[in-house]
């Protein structure tokens, strides 16, 4: 099968089984949100809205469905997954592009804790306290790659920087080595050793905990999670870390497959994940 690739998103998307015409229009997605919710362009509808000095602004109808999904999110997650950490997340010293960041002597502070409660959409009216800034990423990738997928007429795969969505059997690298045969819906990875920096001495990575607004403390280096959606997939994997030694049994709890590997390398299969393997290699 023929992959065709392309940058956005801070991140290699890969694209399997498609045409001509359809690799570039998923590739003008992929740009389109880019240039719409990105933390680091001062001109994206993001930036704008996180600076508007007003508590009520007005969005475009796909910003504010982004909200809600990224709102949802927190809802199911109790705030695990939140939307409003972009603060913290540069108070952790992730204030730029990725591929732009150094290590700095000074050390990073503490950022505000999540506040996804007090954020309001109402149709295209956002409600937020003035000076509460949005991250949307934890939503933004997982969704463009479900929807990116819709726009293959047949077989084929949306990959983008550890999150996948697939229509028909195909196996996906995991992190750690191996691989896992996917025979429908999204598998997505979060983790804390791909994107990282160093301030005064000390690794910090992107995966901020909302309870403390500090890069989070977790015994996995990555969770990767299958699930019917590459949106649902990305949420449960980032709730699934955040929780710890308690993030196996909570995605059991939702009938989630999740594969952890820790900093030794050793991984972890919660039962949903060993159920799901098929006796010849993998099917998740």
């Amino acid at each position: 099968m023929n992959v065709r690739q392309f940058a956005s998103m801070g991140c290699l998307v890969e694209i399997g089984g498609s045409t001509l015409c359809e690799a570039e229009a998923i590739e003008r997605l992929f740009h389109a949100r880019d240039r719409q919710f990105s933390r680091f362009r001062r001109d994206s509808e993001l930036s704008r809205v996180n600076r508007a000095p007003r508590e009520v602004v007005v969005v475009s109808k796909t910003f504010a469905q982004m909200v809600e999904r990224a709102l949802k999110a927190a809802r199911a997650t109790r705030g695990l997954v939140d939307p409003t950490l972009a603060a913290a997340l540069r108070s952790a010293g992730y204030d730029r592009d990725f591929d732009e960041l150094e290590a700095r002597a000074e050390p990073v502070c503490r950022g505000p804790s999540g506040r996804w409660r007090a954020v309001r959409v109402v149709g295209r009216l956002l409600s937020r306290p003035i000076g509460l800034e949005l991250d949307l990423n934890g939503v933004v990738k997982g969704h463009t790659v479900d929807e990116a997928l819709g726009l293959l007429a047949g077989e084929g795969f949306v990959a983008a920087g550890g999150d996948y969505a697939g229509r028909g059997a195909f196996d996906v690298a995991l992190p750690g080595g191996g691989a896992v045969r996917v025979t429908r819906g999204g598998l997505a990875t979060s983790g804390t050793t791909t994107r990282r920096w160093l301030r005064a001495g000390a690794w910090q990575h992107h995966l901020i905990d909302p309870r403390t607004g500090s890069p989070a403390e977790t015994p996995w280096d990555d969770v990767t999670v299958s699930a019917g959606t590459c949106l649902h997939a990305d949420i449960a994997a980032k709730a699934a870390l955040l929780l710890g030694i308690d993030g196996p049994g909570w995605l059991d709890e939702r009938r989630l497959a999740g594969r952890f590997l820790a900093p030794d390398r050793s991984e972890l299969l919660n039962e949903n994940w060993r159920r799901s393997l098929s006796p010849d290699l993998a099917a998740a």
